[in-house]
C-alpha cells in the first residue's frame, strides 16, 4: 500500500484488513480517535507499536510516557511537527509492510 493509498483509506469506517496493529493505530489517529488508536497500537509488542505508541503519548502531551516508548521503538524523540512524524511514521511502516517485516 502507498502512502496515497493509506491516507484515502481514511474516508472509510474501519481501516483496511491488511494493516498491522500499528499501521492501524496511526490509522485511527488519522481519524481522529485517540482511544482505538492507543488500543491498537498498545497490542503491538514490536518497535512499530512502540513508535506509533510514543506520537500518541507526544500528541497527547505526555513527554515522559512518550519517552519511553520512544526508547522501546529505538527513536530518539521527535521535534518535528506532529503532522510531520504521522508522515514520516506511515511511510516507514508502510515501507517495512513492503518488505514483508
Amino acid at each position: 500500500m502507498t502512502l496515497e493509498e493509506f491516507r484515502q483509506s481514511l474516508v472509510g469506517d474501519e481501516p483496511p484488513g491488511d494493516l498491522s496493529l500499528a499501521l492501524a493505530g496511526l490509522w485511527w489517529d488519522g481519524k481522529g480517535n485517540w482511544q482505538k488508536a492507543h488500543a491498537s497500537a498498545q497490542q503491538d509488542e514490536g518497535s512499530g507499536g512502540a513508535w506509533v505508541h510514543a506520537y500518541l503519548h507526544r500528541k497527547e502531551g505526555d513527554p515522559s510516557n512518550a519517552a519511553y516508548w520512544y526508547r522501546r521503538a529505538g527513536k530518539s524523540p521527535a521535534k518535528s511537527p506532529l503532522e510531520q512524524e504521522w508522515l514520516d511514521i506511515a511511510c516507514s511502516l508502510l515501507r517495512s509492510s513492503e518488505r514483508g517485516g
